[in-house]
């Protein structure tokens, strides 16, 4: 199971949000490098990124921070967050990025998606908010009619190779994650796709039940800041 470290980057700052309520945010740090550098001398080799300006309005105000990371680190970065256009995608795979997750447009623009999966392949993923049963874009400001599992048929059809699902009501509470909802997707879609979970991973009783269901990813956010969980510990646990 591959680890993912999570930065979350707001005014060029290291945040958690609780619940995706931009209005119920802590910063951790001003220095994103210096965290991504901590993660990695603990043993990390992958690091999951979020603007979340982009996230909002489509821009890249982040851009140089991500930029940094993955040219002073060894780390290997995917970033998510306001990929909305090509060019985009074509600017962080120019500076080295592992891959840019997808989001709002997988709703908004499915026909864009599609053709972005088939020109750039394992570079593009999708990135799958939800909110009860329902996917959220924009931020997790709007939830749609669209289902999970509709999604997931689609991107699969498309030729999607990773979707990143994140239950919302669990991102940032430290309640533990939807073991339900991951164990539902392997068993579906395990076989077509690969699944990493996220939100809510506050255990090592988390991270062994996920690894037990068979993701293939795990991301992990506030309990790292908080100290719940020690990322070197988490690597030499689970980490493939």
């Amino acid at each position: 199971m591959k680890i993912f470290p999570a930065i979350d980057l707001q005014g060029g700052n290291v945040v958690r949000l609780l619940r995706g309520d931009y209005s119920k945010k802590t910063v951790y740090s001003e220095h994103p490098l210096d965290i991504a550098q901590e993660f990695q001398d603990a043993g990390a080799q992958y690091l999951h990124v979020v603007d979340l300006d982009g996230a909002i309005d489509g821009t890249q105000p982040n851009f140089s921070a991500v930029k940094e990371i993955i040219e002073e680190t060894d780390l290997l970065v995917e970033i998510g967050g306001g990929i909305r256009n090509e060019e985009i995608i074509t600017d962080y795979a120019s500076v080295g990025a592992l891959r840019v997750i997808i989001g709002t447009m997988a709703i908004k623009d499915p026909e864009f998606t599609a053709r972005m999966i088939k020109k750039h392949g394992d570079n593009v993923a999708v990135g799958i908010d939800i909110s009860g049963a329902n996917v959220s874009i924009n931020g997790w400001t709007e939830v749609t009619k669209v289902t999970i599992d509709e999604l997931v048929r689609t991107l699969i059809d498309d030729g999607c190779h990773t979707i990143i699902t994140t239950d919302i009501s669990k991102d940032g509470a430290m309640g533990g994650t939807n073991l339900e909802l991951y164990k539902k997707l392997v068993s579906d879609y395990g076989g077509y796709i690969d699944i990493i979970a996220s939100g809510g991973i506050s255990s090592m009783d988390d991270l062994g039940a996920l690894a037990e269901i068979g993701v293939d990813g795990a991301i992990i956010g506030r309990a790292l800041y908080t100290g719940a969980l020690d990322i070197g510990e988490v690597i030499r646990e689970f980490d493939e």
